[in-house]
């Protein structure tokens, strides 16, 4: 019996980023929606999984781990031969780095908990959070395209296969043009991101995918 239960939301980047994972790795799981809009991130239920209230919360042998990169590196580094991580330290490095710049940086900066906040104090609280939206993760992936100006950039973000940072990429990408923000800086960014999302394991994670019907 599959024990493996990822406690997600369909638009959530932080879980879009571990479903690829799941995805990636070939790990079957079963997936329980916790519906951010209904609250239902801070209800006993789920704050028992998970004490901040945030998700995704993965159930996986016998344990229930949190914060989406260290998902992603816990089942990187309890799966043999898997490349999400390079070998080297200096990949190492530098794949965390291009994550972080995403899931530290850009994300926080938009999650529901922070837009919610901008919206309150607007008179036209649609307007307030799409501009918000535009405006930190246009400049954080403007960011991130200068960061890809390396020579270990391949046809991902980190050489010629997908690594941690092209799960965080996707994701924010994806919700980059949910808000239109401006990409055009960032040619090599959304090609990158475009030739993840071809493949199947991204494919299937999309929000598209897994919205309730």
């Amino acid at each position: 019996m599959n024990d493996t239960i990822l406690f997600d939301y369909w638009r959530s980047s932080a879980s879009y980023r571990v479903r690829i994972a799941l995805n990636v790795l070939a790990i079957p799981y079963k997936s329980v929606p916790v519906d951010l809009l209904r609250g239902e991130h801070k209800q006993p239920e789920h704050l028992a999984r998970n004490p901040q209230g945030l998700v995704p919360a993965l159930q996986i042998g016998g344990h229930i781990l949190t914060q989406s990169l260290a998902i992603v590196e816990y089942l990187t580094e309890t799966r043999p031969d898997t490349t999400l991580l390079p070998a080297d330290p200096l990949g190492r490095h530098r794949v965390r780095a291009l994550s972080y710049a995403i899931a530290m940086d850009i994300h926080p900066v938009c999650n529901l908990g922070v837009a919610a906040y901008v919206m309150q104090q607007s008179s036209d609280p649609d307007a307030a959070r799409s501009a918000w939206m535009r405006k930190f993760i246009g400049e954080g992936l403007t960011a991130f395209e200068r960061l890809l100006d390396n020579p270990a950039t391949g046809s991902f973000c980190h050489g010629d296969t997908p690594s941690m940072a092209d799960l965080c990429l996707v994701p924010q990408v994806y919700n980059a043009r949910r808000w239109n923000a401006d990409l055009s800086a960032c040619p090599r960014t959304v090609e990158i991101a475009d030739r993840c999302a071809a493949l199947p394991a991204f494919a299937a994670a999309h929000p598209d995918q897994v919205a309730p019907k």
